[in-house]
């Protein structure tokens, strides 16, 4: 079911994002979004990527230097700070920013996102964000805290206005199955 959701979001960014676009994955983790954010918006486009691991944002630059792609900025910090790390001259230039919540595949599991700093992260991109720009946010909900996390996202987008944006959740039948919230600027 994870990569079914990884391949969704993928599917949405690929006919959303453009040459030159600008984008932010807020959890880098292995680096596979980062990678497929940078091919989709080309060399003159950019990407941020953000993750609080140094291994994360090792194994990301490692993956980038392989396919010779350099219009990444990785930066080794928590998404809250996105406000604080990105360049105001971005506000309202990016196209899509992508979250994978959870804990990062291969690592230590207890380093997990927390609903706080998710929220945080995600109302800050909202500010970044073009009009019909895409948030992604994947959210697992078979570890602890999983299913609080992904249920402070849904409560919080259901206090948006429905005039700026609109939201859309895919979910699994499968228990304990990740799910995927887009949302868009109008």
């Amino acid at each position: 079911m994870k990569t079914r959701m990884t391949n969704l979001v993928h599917e949405l960014l690929a006919g959303h994002l453009r040459p030159k676009d600008k984008a932010i994955d807020a959890t880098a983790g292995n680096g596979h979004d980062t990678l497929f954010l940078a091919k989709a918006v080309g060399g003159q486009g950019m990407v941020f990527a953000f993750d609080i691991q140094p291994e994360a944002i090792e194994q990301t630059r490692a993956k980038l230097t392989q396919e010779q792609i350099e219009n990444v900025r990785l930066i080794l910090a928590g998404h809250e700070r996105m406000g604080e790390l990105v360049s105001k001259e971005y506000l309202g230039q990016i196209a899509a920013i992508t979250f994978n919540l959870g804990y990062r595949p291969g690592s230590d599991k207890s380093l997990v996102t927390q609903p706080e700093t998710t929220l945080t992260a995600i109302e800050c991109g909202l500010n970044y964000l073009k009009p019909n720009g895409l948030v992604t946010i994947v959210a697992y909900v078979g570890h602890p805290g999983g299913e609080e996390e992904a249920n402070a996202v849904r409560n919080w987008l259901e206090k948006l206005d429905k005039k700026l944006f609109d939201w859309k959740l895919y979910e699994s039948e499968a228990p304990q199955s990740p799910c995927t919230f887009v949302l868009r600027k109008l």
